[in-house]
């Protein structure tokens, strides 16, 4: 079946850097594009909250202040745009999510991340745990843009940036790999950079 989306996305491209950070058919950018499945969303810290449900032990709800509370490190990371900009050494400020299961205690197998405007994506637990993915508050040393993703996002960064899902508000653990918006639409349902994981069939 062949995707419905495009291929030809355009924009200037740029020599790529070191092939050991940059993956196939991506190309370095300096700035930070915006792409949205929709418009951007402004949630009220006073009306946000993050929660953990679905199969796991204790489902778990943290209000912007109690996840303010809890333990926050800064890191710097590469992140891959399946629309083939890579962008190097981005700083960000957040939770780990191994923090935060382990109040949940995920039983399942799989994670459906949902979103403020009703986006969601899918991911395996384990591309989640060991260090490899947080929920974000800051960014480059400030508070996250809503326009990227603020108050808080999903951050993924080994697979595509669409995996790591803007104005995130709960992750739902199943037994099962269930699509998300864009691997409903056409995208892949890993999405791993370095294999070129961009639509269906690759």
């Amino acid at each position: 079946m062949t995707p419905p989306i495009s291929r030809g996305f355009g924009g200037k491209r740029r020599p790529a850097a070191d092939p050991t950070r940059v993956p196939p058919g991506q190309y370095l950018t300096s700035d930070f594009p915006v792409l949205s499945a929709g418009p951007t969303p402004r949630t009220p810290l006073d009306q946000w909250s993050f929660s953990i449900g679905g199969m796991v032990e204790t489902a778990k709800s943290w209000s912007w202040d109690e996840f303010l509370a809890l333990p926050h490190a800064t890191f710097t990371v590469d992140i891959h745009c399946v629309t083939k900009w890579s962008k190097l050494d981005t700083i960000w400020t957040g939770v780990s999510l191994d923090t935060l299961f382990e109040q949940a205690r995920p039983t399942g197998h799989y994670v459906t991340a949902r979103s403020d405007g009703g986006y969601t994506t899918n991911l395996p637990l384990a591309d989640l745990t060991g260090g490899k993915a947080w929920i974000v508050n800051g960014y480059d040393g400030k508070p996250l843009h809503p326009e990227h993703g603020g108050p808080a996002r999903l951050l993924v960064p080994h697979l595509y940036f669409w995996k790591s899902a803007k104005w995130v508000r709960g992750l739902e653990v199943t037994e099962t790999d269930e699509p998300g918006f864009w691997e409903q639409n056409g995208y892949h349902i890993y999405g791993d950079p370095w294999r070129e994981q961009r639509y269906w069939g690759d």
